[in-house]
């Protein structure tokens, strides 16, 4: 067997299309070791730097996982590994089997790229192409022997009941998946029966996110304790690529610290946290209820809509009363486009109805079309006093207190389980969907329960301190009243007249 380090400085092997090795000599001390290579001083002074001052591996690992800034040679190193585990590792195949390495990034097009980097490797390479068993496809590459490598943006439901020799978890920290709250976990549990099968190695390579998730954990767990079966590396850009120019990185430092800490630092976001965990989102679920409870003669209904046009973002309604100081979300439903959003509003407005909701509140950003699609399918509509962060935080210590009832649905559960809450320089909190991610029905169902909550405070202190006479400012123009309630209805905006 070839040692890695040397496939990848021999210009017949990958160093043909590694270029100069002189920048990836700390790529080349994580490999080694996850190898169980012994490594010469200058490699082990190189391992200590980031992996914790750990004893290097004896043999090869079970699991790599490299914790890495932006920049820092992710794509390429990911890729490399995979051409050296296919074509330079021994691998006991029946006849007629076919053995993978997989490769699985967060993205179509982050997958593409780490398809022409490994690709490149075995073309640039006269002994490699050799060894290539017909024309590559979009995503896979056939080589002699009955070895495939396959390259996929990320899908734990299309990894099982494959060989798989090796696999390469590209940038886990961002995966993202319509489906799952935690696809990097589902993957790991996926792959790992197939690789103890075949002894094969799993390789996660990602820059950090926030504290959470499979590569956070496998970091907390074990960098900088010796593991025989698991090695976890990380360090910032500047050390996995000393070529980088740190002109950017000192303006990214100005221009956003915490950011520039992860992106380049390879630290895990403090600034970055779950809204919600898992066990209070859990004790929220009702496992027995149907998904849709029907409205009933002594309940007060509360509607709440984040519209849209039809084109991106699902349009959303929830529908809930309170009960006994508890909300219970009676209906959570969605279109996802394309759809007619003129007809979605006409349908959610007959929904309203049949719960005797006269109106429905939304979104602050909702445009005035939404507005009149609704009132001409017979409904008000009314933009919330709150913006949708302020209502995310406005719904923690009901989730805390366990004060929420919600049915079992995925799509809910999945967006609340990824909401992030971010505090800023200034100690401001905000909450708001991760990056390429959405948030329709966690918006809808806080918002239902902030009106259901506000206009319970609502009538329980209305008249405690005296008349307050105003004008509600509504659609059709200022209502004056006599009387309105210690707190304004989370809808109306009070405007007053006179101090009592």
């Amino acid at each position: 067997m070839i040692p890695i380090d040397q496939a990848l400085t021999d210009p017949k092997l990958l160093g043909a299309a590694l270029g100069p090795p002189e920048s990836w000599r700390t790529w080349f001390a994580a490999l080694k070791a996850a190898m169980g290579e012994c490594l010469s001083p200058s490699e082990r002074r190189a391992f200590n730097k980031i992996a914790g001052s750990r004893t290097p591996p004896r043999d090869k690992v079970r699991e790599l996982w490299a914790v890495v800034g932006r920049r820092g040679g992710k794509s390429r190193a990911a890729a490399a590994v995979a051409v050296y585990v296919a074509c330079f590792l021994d691998h006991k195949l029946a006849h007629g089997e076919i053995g993978y390495v997989l490769c699985l990034s967060p993205s179509v097009a982050q997958a593409n790229l780490v398809f022409s980097y490994t690709l490149a490797f075995i073309e640039q390479s006269p002994i490699l192409r050799q060894k290539l068993d017909g024309p590559p496809t979009a995503s896979e590459i056939r080589l002699q022997g009955g070895i495939v490598i396959a390259v996929h943006s990320n899908s734990y439901r299309t990894v099982r009941g494959r060989t798989l020799l090796a696999c390469v978890f590209d940038e886990s920290a961002y995966w993202r998946d319509e489906t799952s709250a935690t696809p990097d976990v589902e993957c790991y549990r996926a792959v790992l029966p197939a690789l103890a099968t075949t002894q094969g190695m799993l390789i996660g390579i990602s820059s950090p996110y926030r504290r959470s998730g499979l590569l956070f954990t496998k970091y907390r767990d074990h960098y900088g304790k010796s593991n025989r079966n698991i090695l976890v590396v990380s360090g910032p850009t500047t050390l996995f690529n000393p070529t980088v120019d740190r002109r950017l990185i000192a303006t990214a430092r100005q221009e956003d610290p915490e950011a520039a800490r992860a992106e380049w630092d390879a630290e895990f976001r403090s600034d970055l946290a779950a809204l919600l965990d898992d066990a209070t989102i859990d004790a929220a679920i009702e496992h027995a209820r149907p998904l849709e409870l029907p409205p009933a003669a002594d309940h007060r209904y509360f509607a709440f809509a984040d519209a849209s046009a039809g084109r991106h973002d699902a349009f959303c309604l929830c529908i809930g009363h309170k009960l006994d100081n508890r909300f219970i979300a009676d209906v959570v439903l969605g279109r996802k486009p394309p759809f007619d959003p003129t007809e979605v509003a006409r349908e959610f407005a007959a929904l309203a109805r049949e719960y005797r909701c006269g109106e429905v509140v939304g979104d602050n950003f909702a445009g005035e079309w939404v507005a009149q699609a609704f009132r001409a399918a017979g409904v008000d509509y009314r933009k919330s006093r709150l913006v949708k962060s302020a209502i995310y935080l406005e719904s923690l210590p009901h989730f805390a207190r366990g004060a929420i009832s919600i049915p079992n649905h995925a799509q809910l559960i999945r967006e609340l389980r990824l909401l992030e809450r971010r505090t800023h320089r200034s100690g401001r909190d905000t909450v708001d969907h991760p990056q390429s991610g959405s948030d329709d029905y966690a918006n809808v169902l806080c918002g239902a329960l902030y009106i259901a909550t506000a206009a319970r405070e609502t009538d329980l202190y209305a008249g405690l301190d005296g008349p307050l006479h105003g004008e509600i400012i509504r659609p059709g123009g200022p209502v004056t009243v006599s009387h309105t309630p210690h707190f304004p209805r989370p809808w109306e905006t009070i405007k007053e007249t006179q101090s009592c």
